[in-house]
């Protein structure tokens, strides 16, 4: 399969490393390199940029709406954990918005609770690290950039964040062709422009994870030359966050789907997403290096892993669900008071931010699924505030 009638030509980085593999790589292969590669990635060489004006809007993007809501669970996870020294943990803070604005909620709202908390970023990517630095530097809170090894030699205590970030992780292509599940790889034409072709037979832990989601459906199979995403950087990434927090609470927020929905015969290509200058489109292989690469996450797959992990699986819900329990109605009402201090123009804004993180085809679709580890009952407090009814 090719995208496009006259694709561009391969850059020289790419073709070299596809040449000296043979011609041909997994999937998987080909988004690492093309996302975390610190040279050539998008993500690695920090060239995507992330906001209304940039590739992708993302939630914290749109202004501190998200963030005010937010710090109300965190506030409340931290708190649960009693006396002594504190961490809030973003994993792949982006351009370090959301860091930023809840490092400031933390400190005007809760200035005790601030004062023995440190805020740690986890960052692969030089690119991004570096623009995040910049950003970051004015906090009033102790910051520290490490990475995983590193945090789980000393782990610390608190939250840890994961916004739009395991979306972002390298996925397995499959492919059935009406009698046999295979690898989709990313391979050289014949005039070295790049084709997404058939490879070997799936084998191993991808075919026993597929075959484990029991998705078989006589009624009606799934077409030839029909494809998805599995996804084997999840466990991983999962087993790193364990180590690094001895005791508190994950709260990831993605894009993903129930396993039988993710896999259902009707959704023929799956879910995998290309995203540059806020355009999405279908082609994977356009212009690598240049164009964010996104999976939606599989929620059954996702639980399997965490419980297996270590985790406490505590529950999702939608991101539309999650805001109104933390208080976004009342938000809302209070951009209605002429006398809340802001003119008309900022009010409009404001409103127009808060019902785009709700918005039910747009972010307001994402999932908040909370996770946690240490503690026994009560001890890290109770059922997660945003998966509680919202407050009268």
């Amino acid at each position: 399969m090719v995208f496009g009638s006259n694709p561009p030509p391969t850059p020289a980085w790419l073709l070299d490393r596809l040449q000296a593999a043979g011609g041909a790589v997994p999937f998987r292969t080909y988004m690492d390199w093309v996302l975390h590669d610190p040279v050539h990635g998008a993500y690695g060489s920090g060239q995507l940029r992330i906001g209304p004006r940039g590739d992708f809007a993302t939630s914290p993007s749109l202004g501190p709406a998200f963030a005010q809501l937010l710090v109300r669970q965190l506030g409340e996870w931290l708190l649960a954990l009693g006396p002594g020294p504190l961490a809030l943990v973003e994993t792949g803070p982006g351009e370090g918005q959301l860091a930023c604005q809840l490092a400031g909620l933390l400190a005007a709202g809760w200035p005790e609770l601030a004062a023995r908390l440190e805020l740690v970023l986890v960052e692969p990517n030089p690119g991004m690290a570096q623009r995040q630095r910049r950003l970051l530097a004015p906090l009033p809170l102790p910051q520290r950039w490490t990475d995983w090894a590193a945090l789980a030699a000393a782990p610390v205590r608190g939250v840890m964040l994961a916004h739009e970030v395991l979306d972002a992780l390298a996925v397995e292509r499959i492919s059935w062709d009406g009698s046999r599940w295979s690898q989709q790889q990313v391979a050289l034409g014949p005039d070295h422009n790049l084709l997404l072709v058939s490879g070997p037979p799936l084998q191993g832990w991808a075919l026993a994870e597929l075959m484990a989601l029991e998705l078989d459906s006589p009624i009606q199979p799934w077409p030839s030359g029909w494809c998805s995403e599995l996804h084997p950087g999840v466990a991983p990434w999962l087993a790193n966050a364990a180590a690094g927090l001895a005791e508190g609470h994950l709260l990831v927020v993605d894009y993903a789907l129930e396993a039988r929905r993710y896999y259902t015969p009707q959704r023929c290509s799956g879910t995998l997403l290309a995203y540059r200058n806020q355009q999405a489109s279908p082609d994977p292989l356009r212009d690598p290096g240049h164009w964010d690469l996104t999976a939606h996450l599989c929620l059954d797959t996702l639980q399997q892993a965490a419980v297996n992990g270590g985790w406490r699986w505590l529950g999702c819900c939608r991101q539309g669900e999650a805001l109104l329990a933390l208080g976004l109605a009342q938000a809302l009402h209070g951009l209605q008071d002429p006398g809340s201090g802001a003119d008309l123009a900022e009010r409009l804004a404001s409103r127009e931010a808060l019902l785009r993180l709700v918005d039910p085809a747009g972010l307001g679709d994402f999932r908040w699924i909370a996770l946690a580890r240490g503690g026994q009952g009560e001890g890290l407090g109770p059922r997660p505030r945003f998966l509680r009814e919202p407050d009268g």
